[in-house]
């Protein structure tokens, strides 16, 4: 991602791209992009790269801010947190329970499937 060219990026109208902007750096502190204490790009990069509105960039970088997963140096930059990778986990972890768990089960129950059903299907997606 931090080569410098324009990031192949596709932007969806389910939320704010601002709110996509906070997503897409949350994942790469989850997987290893960006490590604790590390500077993330700048503004301007992250403008360039997903070539949208600097103040689009600002207002996700904003959002991980309020939310401890980011702070800024002044002068310097934004860097990561010592445990936003944590906070990240917790917040997904919420979401996925809040949103996507009770989504599945609301479709399963109007499909009448069961909760043995779920789990066979999950280990078959998972090759268990």
């Amino acid at each position: 991602m931090m080569n410098g060219e324009a990031m192949n990026v596709t932007f969806d109208d389910k939320q704010p791209i601002f709110q996509q902007v906070a997503d897409i750096i949350e994942d790469d502190i989850l997987n290893g992009t960006f490590h604790v204490d590390e500077q993330i790009l700048s503004v301007a990069q992250f403008s360039q790269l997903f070539q949208i509105n600097p103040a689009t960039v600002v207002k996700g970088i904003a959002l991980l801010v309020n939310e401890g997963i980011l702070y800024k140096k002044r002068g310097l930059g934004m860097y990561v947190a010592a445990d936003a990778k944590q906070k990240i986990q917790m917040k997904r972890k919420d979401r996925f329970y809040k949103e996507l768990l009770t989504n599945l089960l609301d479709e399963a129950d109007k499909l009448g499937l069961t909760t043995q059903d779920i789990f066979d299907m999950i280990k078959q997606l998972r090759g268990e």
